[in-house]
């Protein structure tokens, strides 16, 4: 007989988010990186420079904000919302395509 672990199905989460959440704060900080050289050298926000600012502290603010977000959400619910935006829309199926102007099947008379 071999033990078998119940703790299979688990999630895997840190800081209560799910991997994908994790890259999307970490793509979140390189852009906040790219944003923040091209911002004047003598800003400030808060007494901290601006680049600092936008490097770090934006970042940590989003995981707050997606913890929040995705409370009570199913999992995965970002990377299908993000998908949703990005999928060509299909509103009716009984709708005339616009685009398809000659009939796609031909009948033969006879």
């Amino acid at each position: 007989m071999t033990p078998v672990h119940r703790n299979l199905h688990t999630k895997v989460t840190f800081l209560g988010l799910e991997f994908e959440d994790l890259i999307l704060v970490l793509a979140l900080a390189a852009v906040m990186n790219l944003l923040a050289h091209f911002v004047n050298g003598n800003a400030h926000v808060f007494g901290i420079p601006l680049n600092v600012f936008m490097e770090f502290i934006v970042p940590a603010l989003a995981v707050p904000f997606l913890i929040l977000f995705k409370y009570g959400r199913p999992r995965g619910y970002l990377t299908d919302l993000v998908r949703s935006f990005f999928a060509p829309k299909a509103w009716c199926a009984l709708e005339r395509d616009s685009e398809l102007t000659q009939p796609y099947v031909v009948e033969e008379e006879e």
